[in-house]
């Protein structure tokens, strides 16, 4: 009856168009009431949740991605990207994919991602000829690498969902997505190339050299350095991963204010503002999840739903996919965070159980979050580029099949090749 109680009620409230973190809260109180449980026992959960020592690389990471949105970085990272591809054939769209790309593995979230490279890319693909409707496909689905770079603050929020359910080091899971985001951006400059071809898109003069290209790596340069920072200074000890987010927004300041210069006080400012509200949204999500999440442990959903899942098959190449395809349904209804923190606890023992490293799945679960950031009704990253290119959803929707078959690519490959994820974590351990 409770874990009635718990799945109807928040199914109801999303459909209602309840936010995602108060349909938590309100049928976890609601599954409270009707076990005569104390009321005490959400909050207990919640604040519990809440007070991790490792969850202070969230509001770091998140405030060093919004200084290097506001700090000018993207523009000197598009001018080098362009120098690189901007000659083939489409070599805008594979402009933009690098782009996004290596400003998604500085600023480790999609949405500024998509924010920043979109807001350079998208206008001048479209003047340059290229249809809207491609322009956002390829920077929203070349966004979507940063979900699973260093910088990501969905790695921390995913080694809390993991949290007595096995050993997950911020380390391993940071090595664990480097192979799989570079599968993923040849996945995406593949269909980005096939789709220009298809077109008929031109190309853009002749290649610049490698003394341009040098000269746009040397500019750009600064910004990158954050990314080998952090892995260095973690992979030799010098500092924690969760210092690491410290040394990412002491970076971003010294590049945007010292040696670029382009970082106002008014820009500054806004990304105090933007990085407050993101982290106070990240961590009432986690702490109200910590109470969901302890009512799925006392019900035992995860049994309850492998044993389901086991009356379908019992081979696991069919488990995975069973997987692959609730987690995409899922996340096209729920942001990225709470898809996390849902459903790991849920699908992570069953994919054990059928022998995927919990690293492996990880990165699974990360490719299937992103990809429901970019799938209406709930994709964020989707309506921004949307928003930016000026058109509608279901015209760019139309056209997206070349791009959903790329990350379907990435996505099965890590699930069934789990040397992909698990071979740069063997060899560092």
């Amino acid at each position: 009856m409770e874990l009635t109680v718990l799945a109807v009620s928040f199914a109801l409230l999303l459909l209602i168009g309840v936010p995602v973190a108060f349909a938590i809260g309100l049928s976890s109180i609601a599954t409270i009431v009707v076990a005569g449980l104390p009321i005490a026992v959400v909050f207990q959960k919640m604040v519990g949740g809440m007070q991790v020592f490792s969850f202070l690389a969230i509001p770091f990471f998140v405030f060093a991605g919004e200084l290097m949105l506001y700090g000018g970085i993207a523009d000197r990272i598009v001018r080098f990207a362009n120098s690189l591809v901007g000659h083939v054939r489409g070599g805008l769209g594979m402009s933009n994919v690098l782009g996004c790309t290596i400003f998604g593995g500085i600023a480790g979230s999609p949405l500024a991602d998509v924010s920043a490279i979109g807001s350079v890319m998208i206008p001048l693909m479209k003047k340059e000829g290229y249809d809207a409707d491609y322009a956002v496909n390829v920077t929203t689905h070349s966004a979507l690498v940063g979900a699973i770079m260093p910088t990501s603050h969905n790695l921390i929020i995913f080694t809390l969902a993991t949290s007595g359910l096995a050993s997950v080091s911020v380390v391993g899971l940071i090595l664990a997505g480097l192979v799989p985001a570079i599968i993923l951006t040849v996945c995406n400059l593949g269909a980005a190339y096939y789709v220009a071809v298809k077109r008929g898109y031109p190309t853009h003069g002749a290649f610049p050299g490698w003394t341009a290209v040098l000269s746009a790596f040397a500019a750009a340069l600064p910004g990158l350095l954050v990314v080998v920072i952090i892995l260095g200074g973690i992979l030799s000890g010098a500092f924690t991963a969760t210092e690491s987010a410290a040394i990412a927004v002491a970076w971003a300041l010294l590049v945007t204010t010292l040696v670029y210069r382009s970082l106002s006080w008014r820009s500054f400012l806004k990304a105090c503002a933007k990085a407050c509200k993101t982290t106070g949204v990240v961590l009432l999500l986690i702490g109200i999840s910590a109470a969901f999440g302890y009512f799925m442990a006392l019900y035992e959903v995860p049994q309850k739903t492998g044993e389901l899942m086991k009356m379908v098959s019992e081979q696991p190449w069919v488990i995975f996919l069973m997987i692959n395809l609730l987690l995409f349904v899922l996340g096209t209804f729920l942001d990225m965070a709470a898809t996390i923190l849902i459903c790991t606890p849920i699908f992570m023992p069953i994919a054990m159980q059928f022998g995927m490293d919990p690293l492996q799945f990880g990165i699974l679960m990360l490719i299937n979050c992103a990809l429901g950031l970019n799938t209406p009704p709930v994709g964020t990253v989707q309506f921004v580029g949307c928003a930016i290119g000026g058109v509608s959803v279901g015209q760019v929707m139309r056209t997206i099949g070349p791009f959903y078959g790329a990350l379907g690519v990435c996505l099965m490959l890590v699930t069934y090749v789990p040397a992909f994820s698990l071979w740069l974590p063997s060899v560092f351990k």
